[in-house]
């Protein structure tokens, strides 16, 4: 009885403490979960706090195919501590996913990541729609896409969740129109509206302004031209005469800009569309419409240019007047035009008068570019005719007034050679340092770099050094743009970083240099290397000063360096370079120089691909190597039949790699002759000699390329440069 008695006590309190526990849990759920919440947002907060530039393991998995990085981004994305690097291996995930249209895996991983990885909210949100619609749940899709929209009007993606809703529902294409007319989607949709119905001027005016550089957009400037000339504003003929003035189609742009707004630049653009592609217009005609930049525009710098080009078509004694013009007018063009008035002099014989021409160059305009070619031409005939000195005191004012000049360092390195042969070794090592500091980029700081005795191979041992490579494992930060445009990009996501930037760049013409460089960017990650390379090299041209300052400060970068010496086909270059006992960087340097890495290109003369090969010089390679199948398109095939004959072109030449690459360029008989006939035993005198302009040409290409890919991507060699820069900088 009384053990009953305890049992049951036992067990009502038993009771009671479990409802105490159950009332506690309870009461204990809410604080639980805010303070589960609190903790999750600090973690959010301190996640956004991260530098997103640091150094990322899934930055380096960015160009890696999916199959390949998919363990290493599973094994990030399962991480419980919550980070960038967590968000960014989870993003990578849900797109290869939906690639491979697996839908609710990719949902998995995108769920809750918009609050996690905000830089990429809108993004995210556009994929979960493309989730939903994998696994045909398009009611969520198509709320998913409406939220976008609705919560980032300003996100230029809200355009491609237009686009994907309008396929459910037309009306949302109009609003995309509306909204959105810069977006490539939106380009889509009017093209397909165009099939439809195309007599819409208003939409094939949108093509002509926000789409203006593809191949399909010149016939709908032709046809707004043809058939709606009536109806088009001034601005509208202004958006026509730029889309035909980039294409090239000069004489097109011209009467089109006769009918846009009056400004300087559009007035010399007609006269100068006339004057490359006359199509019937004659000479007085140009010549009428440079002269009405004149009239209007007297203070313009357009009509400096004008005025040169009035006075090149003119005879001498009106051209004489033209360019005093400049002189009075324009000091910034005022050398240029004394040097081509002293030419115009010369040839009618007004000795005197020229030579006072020059003089005033010199004395008024030491630090021009003109005066610069004016000394170097000088110095090179006192060279050419034995005159060390002479040719030393014309070219060394050049390294110090002219330093920004073309040819400062060819000048400087000069200066160097022909002190050397006066005898006066300090100032020739002075100068050489000087090159190499001050013009590090270019083929003479490499051939100054070998004077001072750095290990940088030389023209005859260059074939058999191995310098260490060093590439970038992850992408740079593009300089402009949008963050949401610099994430994509930098997380190898091409298609939508693309599409992002045309649609953030929009009718703008012209280009700032950061976006221009931006742009080139994104061609050589789509395999355009030529386009992109060449795009780089051009910033220079640029003639605004706020550019100038621009373009200065981006060649400090080394992404400005690596975009201008890129390194694709790497993998394929250095095992045929390895197998042919050559410089890999020689290798390199050669096919930038030959077909900027263009496996498709081909010449004018048929050479094709990567080292430009003609058809029967691979034919007779493949023979000797015993190659059946074949293709010159195949940058396997052709990067082994090319390195083949480099290695035979320096089989023939003793390895010695100036006459080999001279070689590859003009040919074994031609090199054969030059050797012969000048007999020369200075490298540096015999390449300036070498009578074809294309091969002289070449064969610094070709080298300065060389030297350009050993400092960037060589420890070593960028070290020591920087080292020289340094000590140069304290002087």
């Amino acid at each position: 009885m009384l053990k009953s008695l305890k049992q049951k006590n036992v067990l009502v309190v038993g009771l009671g403490l479990l409802g105490l526990t159950i009332v506690g849990t309870i009461l204990l759920v809410p604080k639980t979960v805010e303070w589960i919440e609190k903790r999750q947002q600090a973690q959010i907060e301190e996640a956004l706090k991260e530098d997103p530039n640091k150094p990322s393991v899934v930055l380096t998995l960015a160009e890696i195919p999916p199959e390949q990085r998919q363990q290493k981004l599973q094994e990030i994305a399962e991480s419980d501590t919550l980070s960038l690097e967590r968000s960014r291996a989870r993003y990578l995930l849900a797109v290869d996913l939906l690639q491979t249209y697996e839908g609710g895996p990719a949902l998995r991983q995108l769920e809750g990541l918009d609050k996690e990885y905000p830089v990429l909210t809108p993004y995210i949100l556009l994929k979960q729609g493309r989730g939903y619609e994998l696994t045909n749940e398009t009611d969520k899709a198509q709320e998913t896409w409406k939220t976008l929209v609705e919560t980032y009007p300003d996100a230029l993606v809200s355009a491609e969740a237009l686009y994907r809703l309008g396929k459910y529902d037309p009306q949302y294409w109009d609003q995309a129109i509306e909204q959105y007319p810069q977006h490539p989607n939106t380009h889509e949709i009017i093209r397909q509206r165009l099939e439809e119905n195309p007599a819409q001027p208003k939409l094939l005016i949108l093509l002509a302004k926000y789409d203006a550089n593809t191949p399909e957009t010149n016939p709908i400037r032709d046809r707004l031209v043809k058939d709606y000339a009536g109806k088009l504003t001034p601005e509208d003929w202004q958006v026509i005469a730029d889309g035909y003035w980039s294409i090239n189609d000069y004489n097109k742009a011209a009467q089109a800009y006769k009918k846009a707004p009056a400004t300087p630049q559009n007035l010399y653009r007609i006269a100068r569309g006339q004057q490359v592609q006359p199509q019937g217009n004659s000479n007085d005609e140009v010549k009428a419409a440079y002269q009405s930049l004149l009239v209007e525009f007297p203070k313009a710098p357009e009509t400096a240019t004008a005025l040169k080009r009035l006075a090149r078509l003119s005879q001498p004694e009106t051209a004489i007047s033209y360019l005093d013009q400049i002189i009075k007018q324009f000091p910034d063009e005022a050398a240029d035009a004394l040097v081509e008035k002293a030419k115009f002099l010369d040839k009618m014989g007004r000795k005197t008068e020229a030579a006072k021409s020059r003089e005033t160059l010199l004395a008024e305009y030491p630090k021009a570019d003109a005066t610069a070619k004016y000394r170097w031409s000088v110095a090179k005939t006192a060279a050419e005719r034995g005159d060390a000195l002479k040719a030393w005191t014309w070219a060394q004012p050049i390294t110090s007034n002219n330093p920004n000049s073309s040819l400062a360092p060819k000048a400087g390195f000069w200066v160097g050679k022909w002190a050397q042969q006066l005898g006066r070794s300090q100032d020739a090592q002075t100068a050489f340092e000087h090159v190499v500091s001050r013009h590090p980029q270019s083929y003479y700081a490499w051939r100054s770099a070998v004077q001072l005795g750095w290990n940088v191979g030389n023209f005859n041992n260059i074939r058999q050094t191995l310098p260490t490579i060093a590439k970038p494992d992850s992408r740079s930060v593009p300089p402009a743009g949008s963050d949401m445009f610099k994430e994509l990009y930098r997380l190898g996501q091409d298609g939508d970083a693309i599409t992002l930037f045309k649609a953030e760049v929009g009718d703008r013409s012209e280009l700032t240099v950061d976006e221009a460089f931006s742009d080139a960017l994104l061609k050589l990650v789509q395999g355009k290397n030529l386009q992109g390379i060449n795009q780089v090299w051009n910033l220079q041209n640029k003639d605004e000063p706020e550019s100038k300052v621009e373009w200065e400060k981006l060649r400090e970068t080394p992404e400005y360096w690596h975009a201008l010496f890129p390194f694709p086909f790497y993998e394929t270059i250095i095992d045929w370079s390895q197998k042919r006992q050559l410089n890999p960087l020689l290798v390199t340097s050669l096919i930038r120089q030959e077909s900027r890495f263009e496996p498709e290109i081909a010449s004018p003369v048929g050479a094709k691909g990567l080292m430009q090969v003609m058809p029967a010089t691979g034919e007779w390679v493949a023979n000797k190597i015993s190659l059946k199948d074949y293709s010159l398109s195949n940058p396997n095939d052709n990067v082994n039949l090319g390195t083949w004959y480099l290695n035979y072109t320096h089989d023939t030449y003793s390895n010695n790699s100036l006459l080999a690459i001279a070689s590859y360029n003009a040919g074994p008989g031609n090199v054969s002759k030059w050797v012969r006939r000048y007999q020369v035993s200075d490298p540096d005198v015999f390449v300036e000699k070498i009578p074809f302009r294309e091969t002289k040409g070449y064969v610094e290409s070709v080298f300065g390329n060389y030297w350009n890919y050993l400092r960037i991507y060589n420890p070593e060699i960028s070290q020591l440069l920087a080292q020289q820069t340094q000590k140069n900088s304290l002087k």
